[in-house]
């Protein structure tokens, strides 16, 4: 196995298996990774690979939001709030290429992060 393709199988190897909340935690992981690099381009002016990092960001909090069980009481409502919040900031920093404003988001992500972490744990414990 080549060296590249050791942090793949390793990422693949977690994902499956992985419950639930582990797996929000991943996504979340992953859209704060991909916030990061659209900020270094954004400072950097590479503005195609800004918004590939971004668009890459976006699509998995628009992914998060859309399986949200609405049944579950009001914290999927909260949520969704939330996510709605992160999409159209990072729009606006798409536009103004402001990197300050995908910290922020990733910041908030990184918060949310933690406590699915902490469910993720409680659930392993049990």
């Amino acid at each position: 196995m080549s060296a590249a393709a050791t942090p793949r199988a390793y990422r693949q190897s977690a994902v499956l298996s992985a419950g639930p909340s582990e797996l929000v935690v991943i996504q979340y992981d992953g859209a704060r990774r991909f916030l990061r690099q659209a900020a270094l381009a954004m400072r950097a002016s590479e503005i195609e690979r800004a918004h590939r990092s971004l668009r890459r960001a976006e699509t998995i909090i628009a992914y998060l939001d859309a399986t949200l069980d609405d049944k579950l009481g009001e914290i999927p409502g909260q949520l969704h709030a939330i996510y709605g919040f992160c999409l159209r900031h990072l729009n606006a920093a798409r536009i103004r290429q402001q990197a300050g404003n995908l910290e922020e988001v990733s910041e908030l992500l990184g918060e949310l992060r933690e406590a699915w972490a902490h469910l993720a744990a409680e659930e392993m414990s049990v």
